[in-house]
């Protein structure tokens, strides 16, 4: 059985973005954004593996198009979401208008990978069967989001992970923002947040803190990863998981975490400055952490 470096799953959503200036209709999700800024380098082995319903094919014809290995499995739906933002773009509403079906064990018969990111969009997007299932092959690596959204009448409301003690002890990797940080643990406190949730079983915890950098923790040392000043702030949607592939991306090619967060946190930059996916190089990248002014984060 083939072993690819990358595998990312998660569906690919329809996303209905609305901010002060203008209502766009759009592709989204982890999976979606995560893809398109990793196929912009060619030196890695990477896989998708998605869920969605026949009428956005489009999408998956799209990628494959643009050389992306992408295994589809079927779903009667695909997720739709409602993202409404306000002047400020942290802030954001969220409804969800259609789920896909959960993913199961048996979709992942021949699929092998060193590292596995799971891109929840909502709780019950990924069994605890499955994410056993996956460790024994690989590293684990998670976007908590997701895991934090629960859909009730379509309204989104923040819940905290279900199985979370039973699901942490099988992440490798695990990223959260401060407010999902202090979601999942109780704690506001970063330093304590983090060791909390290294000894609940997770190996490396990512916390980012917006256009205030990031901090990563591996058990023995707080590595301080600066924010890179964007030009102008175009579209936050997405930001997220462009750091989880820039870090991904890098520690699967062997760099350290301090290397990866930073390039992690400069391809976040180059994605806000405009709408859709991360569309650069990795010379645009390296040359941003080189060049741009660096925001330290406290700790």
């Amino acid at each position: 059985m083939h072993k690819y470096d990358l595998c990312c799953v998660g569906h690919i959503t329809l996303d209905k973005v609305v901010t002060p200036k203008s209502t766009v209709h759009m592709p989204g999700g982890t999976a979606f954004y995560f893809s398109h800024a990793i196929r912009h380098f060619n030196d890695i082995d990477y896989t998708l593996v998605t869920s969605l319903a026949q009428s956005e094919m489009a999408v998956v014809d799209d990628l494959r198009s643009k050389q992306v290995d992408v295994h589809v499995i079927p779903s009667k739906h695909s997720v739709y979401f409602e993202n409404i933002y306000g002047e400020n773009q942290d802030n954001r509403t969220q409804r969800v208008l259609a789920k896909a079906d959960p993913f199961t064990v048996k979709a992942f018969e021949d699929i092998d990978a060193n590292i596995f990111l799971l891109g929840a969009l909502l709780a019950d997007d990924f069994p605890l069967e499955l994410i056993k299932s996956l460790s024994e092959k690989g590293l684990i690596a998670v976007d908590s989001q997701g895991y934090l959204r629960e859909v009730r009448d379509k309204d989104v409301y923040p819940i905290d992970w279900k199985d979370k003690l039973e699901t942490l002890k099988y992440v490798h990797i695990l990223k959260v923002n401060d407010f999902e940080m202090e979601v999942l643990t109780g704690i506001k406190d970063i330093k304590q947040a983090s060791r909390q949730l290294y000894d609940w079983g997770v190996k490396e915890v990512l916390v980012t803190l917006g256009s205030l950098g990031s901090i990563i923790y591996d058990g023995t040392q707080y590595y301080k990863i600066p924010a890179y000043k964007p030009t102008e702030v175009v579209d936050a949607t997405g930001c997220g998981d462009t750091y989880v592939t820039g870090y991904l991306y890098k520690r699967a090619k062997g760099a350290g975490i301090e290397e990866a967060g930073r390039f992690a946190a400069a391809m976040a930059t180059i994605k806000i400055e405009s709408s859709g996916p991360f569309n650069g190089t990795k010379e645009d990248v390296e040359n941003r952490i080189n060049t741009a002014e660096q925001i330290m984060p406290e700790l």
